[in-house]
């Protein structure tokens, strides 16, 4: 599909869907969509809220996680007691074995601290190639993000197109603020990361994530020896945001 073509795609759904509840989002996304769709679940808060409204509405997607090796122990936990509570198998994407052994040959086991180059070079390892595997053939593509969680996210949109792979990538909680992801999350009693109670708002590799104080944005404890406005790893800030 032309790049236009799957800009213009974009746009017209989200006119479409942005008054529209995340459910009926999803819903329209899938009628809309012809083909393969996939979610990419990290089992973050937005994340267990989705694969919820997913489940109780019936709706039909490939559900992934990329396990990069370096997840905290109770994201593991939430994996296995996420799978029972909603009785499906999230299928796994881990990174290539080879990739990782040659990259910790390189730069050490936690070498991504030296350097931003080393770190984007960790992070495409474990994170874009894994994701390059599971969108692959993909139709479209359903996120967590939202608007709130960092000002790189507020320029991103609630639809948009991805031209590396052809897709149309849909953020159903986008214009969602936290308190509205945890009162539905508390309503639903849906399953959440015991770290979220500690102040780990957002929660990737354990290495590259701490809790952040009160005041800070949502992903101030990602890569938090970084620069603010260099803090993604790759994987939502490709051409088509």
């Amino acid at each position: 599909m032309l790049r236009s073509t799957l800009e213009s795609k974009a746009v017209t759904l989200g006119l479409r869907l942005s008054s529209l509840a995340p459910t009926e989002r999803l819903r329209k996304l899938r009628k809309e969509i012809a083909g393969r769709i996939v979610f990419t679940t990290s089992f973050g808060l937005e994340d267990q809220v989705i694969l919820h409204m997913l489940a109780e509405s019936g709706i039909e997607v490939d559900v992934v996680t990329l396990d990069t090796g370096r997840l905290f122990p109770q994201t593991y936990d939430l994996w296995a007691e996420t799978e029972a509570r909603f009785r499906r198998r999230i299928r796994a994407i881990y990174p290539r074995h080879e990739e990782v052994a040659a990259l910790v040959d390189r730069q050490g086991i936690n070498g991504f601290y030296d350097s931003r180059e080393a770190r984007l070079a960790c992070c495409h390892v474990r994170k874009v190639e894994p994701l390059n595997c599971a969108l692959a053939g993909a139709a479209g593509w359903i996120t967590g993000l939202r608007a709130e969680q960092s000002a790189g996210r507020r320029d991103m949109a609630l639809v948009s197109a991805d031209a590396e792979y052809e897709l149309i990538k849909l953020s159903p909680l986008f214009d969602w603020d936290r308190e509205a992801v945890l009162a539905f999350a508390d309503a639903h009693d849906i399953p959440r990361n015991p770290l979220h109670a500690n102040g780990y708002v957002s929660i990737g590799c354990a290495p590259c994530t701490r809790a952040i104080s009160p005041g800070e944005p949502e992903r101030a404890g990602r890569w938090w020896w970084e620069e603010e406005t260099k803090r993604e790893c790759g994987l939502h800030n490709r051409w088509g945001r």
